[in-house]
């Protein structure tokens, strides 16, 4: 019976951790969006979040959001720099149409930094980008 269930594969949806300025508190800050580069819309996107490690585990953070549209980006959260040293796991569920899909974006610990910042797709800015 396992093998006649289909898990679709999650394509052109994206999570970035992107180092940006704080203009009310004149801080940089850290902060992770999702990010949906399909041609449509996702609807009822769930984003669970923890950190963890051997010695240590997060709460867990969670998110709804109804819809994310076609070509767009919503801001999941700020995350603290003392948090890099965890895996940070976004664990992502979403409709596309009348399929559920899920995904489990992991930033392995101390992969956040200044160094790894790549181009962030549509956001136009730089960022670490798990896809």
């Amino acid at each position: 019976m396992k093998k006649d269930i289909e898990i679709p594969k999650v394509e052109g949806v994206y999570v970035a951790v992107v180092n940006e300025y704080n203009d009310i508190y004149k801080t940089q800050d850290w902060n992770a969006y999702i990010i949906n580069d399909k041609d449509v819309d996702l609807d009822v996107v769930l984003i669970v979040t923890n950190g963890y490690s051997d010695q240590k585990i997060t709460s867990t953070f969670r998110k709804k959001l109804d819809k994310l549209p076609a070509k767009s980006y919503a801001k999941i959260e700020l995350i603290q720099e003392e948090l890099f040293a965890l895996n940070n796991q976004f664990k992502v569920t979403f409709f596309e149409g009348n399929q559920m899909f899920e995904k489990t974006y992991l930033f392995r610990k101390n992969t956040i930094n200044l160094k790894a910042l790549q181009p962030v797709p549509l956001m136009k800015v730089k960022g670490v980008v798990v896809k």
